[in-house]
């Protein structure tokens, strides 16, 4: 959990003014994330999340930003930026980026039952069929290049048989990326970090969890479509303590997916390694966040440990979703 730059009533107030989106009432910080700053904004004319951005350069913003209102646009539940007068989205606040979006209602669901994966797994799909006319294009700034270059800032820390582990990882990932088949895979702008707590459930006029908002859209970056799937499978459709796939969660999500938009005979084949690259990928960022800390009013980095088992079950155990 964090908050980097601490703000105040006022601060904030005067920030609001050219967004007209009303008179401050409430502000209260989020204590939760761990890349940027947000607030919950309540206004005389609506709820926000204001977020002051930590890392991510002005010119990296605006592809996050516009993904977001694109997919808004196509009616998909993301958070919409609030423009100015002039029609600009990205702002600035105590010398940092920052933008203000749309709140969405809802909860986060710590237990995902099939039904929830069911929703999850459309939507995804939905996202990707959206996604596929945005024009920008940016990398996914946590992809293979990441990896390695933060894998020789965490490896000093490591045991043994982790350093190994991540040597080997690293080895097969770059012999994936440079194959033919790699290079098939479909491509367009992925969320490329939709876990639980990055999605939104609401009550439906039946009581029943309708999925209200898929939310934090700032590792988003062109890649395979595949890698996003399989950030969700190794998320939604697992056993916590062993890591390994829950087979009626994961069918369920797939299916949901495929009725949207169907896999193709690469992704089929390739989702074990890319269920790989994806756990690989966040070892190495709850990894840097543990031994490569930065100052934050509030944080609580996340056991690396979690997704270092997920890496290991997945080399043991392949999965391949059912046809």
């Amino acid at each position: 959990m964090a908050v980097f730059t601490e703000l105040s009533f006022d601060e904030v107030r005067a920030w609001l003014e050219p967004l007209a989106v009303g008179e401050l009432r409430d502000l209260r910080g989020v204590q939760a994330g761990i890349e940027n700053t947000n607030y919950f904004v309540d206004t005389d004319g609506g709820h926000w999340v204001l977020t002051v951005f930590e890392r991510l350069s002005a010119g990296q913003l605006p592809f996050y930003l516009r993904l977001m209102q694109h997919l808004a646009r196509h009616g998909m539940p993301v958070p919409g930026p609030r423009s100015d007068a002039r029609g600009e989205i990205l702002h600035r606040l105590k010398d940092k980026p920052a933008a203000l979006c749309s709140w969405l209602p809802g909860r986060h669901v710590d237990h995902p039952t099939p039904a929830h994966c069911v929703q999850l797994g459309a939507t995804l799909a939905r996202l990707h069929r959206a996604a596929g006319d945005f024009a920008l294009q940016q990398p996914n700034l946590r992809g293979l290049d990441w990896w390695l270059q933060t894998a020789p800032l965490v490896r000093p820390f490591l045991a043994t048989a982790a350093a190994t582990l991540l040597d080997d990882e690293l080895q097969f990932q770059q012999h994936l990326a440079r194959s033919a088949a790699h290079a098939q895979l479909p491509r367009a702008a992925v969320h490329a970090d939709l876990f639980r707590d990055n999605v939104m459930f609401d009550a439906d006029d039946a009581g029943r969890d309708r999925l209200s908002g898929c939310i934090d859209f700032y590792f988003a970056g062109v890649d395979t479509l595949l890698f996003d799937l399989a950030v969700c499978v190794n998320d939604w459709c697992i056993d916590t303590d062993t890591g390994r796939i829950d087979d009626l969660r994961a069918a369920a999500l797939l299916a949901a997916y495929q009725r949207e938009r169907a896999l193709t005979p690469l992704e089929h084949r390739l989702l074990p390694a890319l269920l790989r690259a994806t756990a690989l990928r966040f070892w190495l960022s709850r990894l840097a966040d543990l031994h490569l800390p930065r100052q934050a009013a509030v944080l609580q980095p996340k056991d690396p440990a979690h997704f270092e088992r997920l890496l290991r079950e997945r080399i043991a155990t392949p999965w391949h979703p059912p046809r």
